[in-house]
């Protein structure tokens, strides 16, 4: 008997649960069929923001999985919402793409070579305030849609660029259409980016445990450390908060976490930023201790003025 496998109908959220339920089969042999689902953020058009943010995508996946119509669910983990949901667990985080924001401009440009006034499209607070923060005259511009839709927008020179996340172009084949990849000192990824959770119900030992297999610990310990940051300021992903973890190998050769997080105003005027190092095991702690950091430099007062 197939594995259900709860997804999202567009095209970014089928090519990521196809390739999960790939590497089940080929781990586990057991064959996987894909049950689309569609949630509150797929049928509104409306900002994120204004859907309430964090879960939009979600709801209706984790619906499914309690209601037993599927066995398991992917998401961009940086849909979800921070808090653990009862009766429901993260059984694996696959090995992630590159986290960061990719450029998609008019002409080859790259985002220092757009002139002053350029509009530049994201539907990302986050993403909105970083570049203003640059102070390079751009006008940012909201946008919703998917991939295709958002890149229109500059092959018919509707704007003059749109941000991605460049985890999702490589997903679809599409890094031909990148014209700069931003470097994370200019341009923060926000938690979990090009991360993805696969969800299962807690009492599902099966499938809990054909899930292990997938599971990567490194790309959990990053995905941890990003997304307590984000926790601990009790902020939601329409928040214009920033975290990128690394691990590589620590002096005594164990696996060492290297985390940085910012917090920036909408208009791009202030930012607190910081990071911090330590082992991958203390994930959480180091993320609880960034953000409290943040916090004593008056992040709380940027997020405020950002809702």
């Amino acid at each position: 008997m197939p594995l259900r496998l709860g997804t999202r109908r567009s095209q970014l959220a089928l090519t990521q649960s196809r390739h999960v339920a790939d590497a089940i089969t080929a781990a586990s042999g057991r064959p996987v069929e894909l049950v689309h689902i569609t949630t509150e953020g797929d049928r509104s058009q409306a900002a994120i923001t204004q859907l309430g943010g964090t879960g939009v995508f979600v709801s209706a996946l984790r619906d499914a999985l309690r209601a037993g119509t599927v066995d398991l669910a992917v998401h961009s983990y940086k849909d979800l919402p921070t808090a653990e949901e009862p009766g429901l667990v993260i059984a694996a985080v696959p090995p992630r793409e590159d986290p960061r924001d990719a450029l998609v401009a008019r002409d080859g440009l790259t985002l220092g070579e757009l002139p002053a006034g350029s509009t530049v499209g994201t539907g990302a607070p986050r993403r909105v305030a970083q570049l203003r923060a640059l102070g390079l005259g751009l006008e940012v511009v909201p946008i919703r849609g998917n991939v295709d839709t958002r890149m229109g927008k500059v092959t018919t020179g509707e704007l003059d660029a749109v941000v991605l996340a460049r985890a999702g172009l490589a997903r679809l084949g599409r890094l031909d259409a990148v014209t700069e990849v931003l470097d994370p000192l200019q341009v923060l990824p926000a938690p979990a980016q090009g991360a993805l959770a696969v969800e299962c119900r807690s009492d599902d030992d099966v499938t809990r445990s054909l899930l292990a297999a997938l599971d990567d610990a490194g790309a959990r310990a990053c995905v941890v450390a990003e997304r307590t940051v984000l926790a601990a300021l009790e902020a939601g992903c329409s928040a214009p908060v920033a975290a990128h973890a690394e691990v590589g190998e620590a002096e005594d050769g164990g696996d060492e976490v290297y985390l940085r997080a910012s917090v920036t105003a909408i208009d791009g005027s202030d930012a607190v930023r910081g990071s911090t190092a330590g082992p991958a095991t203390d994930a959480a702690r180091l993320g609880r201790e960034l953000a409290a950091e943040l916090l004593d430099r008056g992040a709380a007062a940027l997020m405020a003025a950002s809702r």
